[in-house]
């Protein structure tokens, strides 16, 4: 076990289905003996993050571990009014098995980061339903549905801090690991979608929601595939930009680029990348903790 007197806060980023490496590198990081003091998330961050402080990582991991493609179309609520989906049966689902508590009953401090759709303001979420807290910062706009928490329509917190190191800070961290998924993934490549093999006609429709037209010999991308790479250009953009301003004394960047939005039913491959991400940056981490 590291002695330190440092509080070591970490920053688990957005990222959609890439977000189960997470769990890998907590994982990662219990096997040195580090746990730590303070986690902050945003979107997938925030579920995973949540799940963690509540004690409840192993059940998570089986659960992911476990997911195929009819697992996820089962907690989706098709809507078309303000996202393709609601999001209320997979926060019923979450708020069920993994958290449904208050922020103050949390064996250590969390927060997670929500974006005012009316403003743009970014929104530490600290208080009140653990839940329903992470469901405001999972609203990708266009996906979930926005989400009405205190008088505030609220949306995806990767329109604002992918990437919440601010947040550790705020909430007393010296040393912050921030975990950033985006960076090895910059838009859309016709590539993965011709690497994309439908395995059920679930699959099969999420992958072709809005599908556009034939041009000459190729065909446009489909609706998700457009609202991936839009969002991954948004993400990495503002990611690198907040943490040049803010930096955490070690990023973590897993090698995540095979994984689509929708990817979740791939949890193992996220969380072996995530385990290995710690294992190759192991001596930064122990250079800041012991600094």
């Amino acid at each position: 076990m590291i002695k330190r007197k440092a509080i070591l806060g970490i920053a688990l980023g957005s990222g959609s289905a890439r977000g189960w490496a997470h769990i890998g590198v907590l994982r990662a990081l219990e096997a040195q003996g580090v746990a730590p003091d303070i986690v902050c998330g945003c979107s997938i961050g925030a579920f995973v993050g949540a799940a963690y402080v509540n004690g409840d990582l192993d059940k998570l991991e089986a659960w992911v571990s476990k997911l195929n493609w009819k697992d996820v179309v089962g907690l989706l609520d098709v809507s078309f009014n303000g996202g393709l989906i609601k999001g209320e049966k997979l926060i019923s689902f979450f708020s069920g098995h993994f958290v449904d508590h208050g922020f103050s009953d949390l064996a250590k401090p969390f927060a997670c980061v929500a974006t005012d759709l009316a403003n743009g303001r970014e929104i530490w979420l600290r208080e009140g339903s653990v839940a329903a807290a992470v469901r405001a910062s999972i609203a990708m706009p266009g996906l979930f549905s926005p989400v009405l928490h205190d008088g505030r329509l609220l949306v995806d917190g990767a329109l604002v801090n992918p990437v919440p190191v601010s947040l550790c800070r705020a909430l007393g961290a010296d040393v912050v690991l921030a975990v950033s998924l985006g960076s090895e993934r910059n838009g859309y490549s016709r590539r993965d979608s011709a690497a994309a093999k439908p395995e059920n006609w679930a699959q099969r429709l999420l992958n072709g929601i809005g599908k556009g037209a034939q041009e000459g010999e190729q065909a446009l991308p489909s609706l998700l595939e457009v609202l991936n790479g839009s969002l991954n250009i948004m993400q990495t953009r503002i990611a690198r930009s907040r943490l040049a301003g803010e930096p955490a004394e070690v990023v973590l960047s897993p090698r995540l680029r095979q994984l689509g939005l929708m990817d979740y039913h791939r949890g193992p491959e996220a969380i072996a990348e995530g385990f290995a991400e710690v294992e190759r940056m192991w001596p930064a981490i122990l250079n800041a903790l012991e600094s």
